[in-house]
């Protein structure tokens, strides 16, 4: 009986020994180097161990040289994801997997190496030595790509911020290292012009404000000669965009009293995007009606009704510079033929406009009837 129990003692002993090295062996490590397209370290990254079985997932960040290194991580098969960054990460963007990894209760080892995965893929894909470095050019640049856009976007945010807050110092100052950053993109050249134009009407000193104007127009030439550049036939917004451009530089030419370079820019405007014409050569009175050559605003309104025969203030601004030319015959005012249907057809079409009761006004003082049914007058019923 004693012989017994020392034995079964024994065995418990055994067993007991045993225990603590069972529970040892219980997870294993992981660990690896991770190399990008171009076979550089990939400096704090991010490696997404996912176990297949209970969905348990261990993110280890990568140090300068590449490389990860965990303790404790559970036996099973696992998903691994590689990220180049943390945003990536919460983007989705991986740069490499691998499925069904085992994990064993040691040591195990996983090393990520783009560059390597892309000469075997190409490989595989029957890609000679030159296509494949053309490939990796390729990536290699839509990456950098990718990084300019976002940091250019970022300029664009905060000098739209800053604008709206009436801050255009700020705003061009932003525009100005985007610029610095990548000078070949139209739309940075674009809106320095515009935060250059807003800003000029708020400069007290007239040098700072002609200063601003002219780097105003310098912006936008600049984003002209871009977009010119990069318009193509594919580009269904590329043609009212341009439009837009040449718009606003003509703006800016007007606001520096450089009336026929103005004008200029607002034709090429309206030939550039037909559909928006109405508008561009309304541009164009206002600049001239400004500049007092009525003749030559006329002309423009009526391109402007031309194109768009319901815009009434087309008709109200072509009245006014008609009146303009009125005369005085004794103690009459007489206006030139066209000049009370300039302003009827006003009313007709904004009986109560803006410039409802200066037109009734006009038509007053050239002994004018009103009449909001210009053009739709009933014929009188035959007795």
């Amino acid at each position: 009986m004693k012989k017994h129990f020392a034995i079964l003692l024994f065995a418990i002993l055994v067993l007991g020994m045993c225990v603590p090295s069972v529970f040892a062996q219980a997870s294993g490590t992981v660990k690896g180097a991770c190399k990008d397209a171009q076979g550089n370290p990939i400096a704090d990254g991010v490696v997404v161990w996912a176990n297949q079985d209970n969905g348990q997932k261990y993110s280890l960040k990568t140090n300068k040289k590449g490389e990860y290194f965990s303790l404790g991580i559970s036996a099973g098969k696992y998903n691994v994801q590689l990220f180049k960054s943390a945003d990536d990460q919460k983007a989705g963007k991986e740069m490499d997997h691998v499925n069904g990894f085992q994990v064993q209760l040691d040591e195990n080892t996983l090393d990520f190496d783009v560059k390597k995965e892309q000469e075997n893929a190409a490989k595989g894909q029957g890609l000679s030595p030159e296509q494949l470095k053309q490939m990796q050019e390729a990536q290699a640049k839509q990456a950098k790509e990718t990084t300019t856009v976002k940091s250019l976007n970022d300029k664009l945010n905060a000098a739209k911020a800053a604008a709206d807050a009436g801050d255009f110092d700020t705003a061009i100052a932003a525009m100005t290292e985007a610029n610095q950053m990548d000078p070949t993109r139209d739309l940075i050249w674009f809106k320095l012009g515009d935060y250059y134009r807003l800003s000029a009407p708020k400069q007290t000193d007239p040098a700072e404000k002609q200063k601003r104007l002219d780097s105003a127009v310098e912006a936008y030439q600049k984003a002209v000669q871009l977009k010119q550049a990069a318009t193509n036939d594919k580009d269904p917004n590329g043609a009212k965009n341009l439009a837009a451009y040449y718009n606003n530089l003509a703006d800016a030419l007007n606001k520096a009293k450089k009336t026929d370079e103005a004008v200029k820019n607002y034709e090429k405007a309206a030939q550039i995007d037909p559909t928006a014409a109405g508008q561009s050569y309304f541009n164009i009175g206002a600049v001239y009606t400004n500049a007092g050559r009525v003749d030559d605003a006329i002309v423009a309104f009526d391109k402007v009704i031309a194109a768009d025969p319901n815009r009434a203030d087309a008709y109200y601004w072509k009245g006014v510079n008609l009146i303009g030319k009125a005369t005085l015959q004794g103690d009459k005012m007489v206006a030139p033929p066209g000049t009370a249907e300039a302003f009827q057809k006003y009313l007709e079409l904004q009986p109560s406009g803006t410039f409802a009761d200066a037109a009734k006004q006009m038509l007053t003082s050239i002994g004018s009837s009103v009449e909001t049914s210009f053009g739709n007058k009933k014929k009188t019923p035959k007795k």
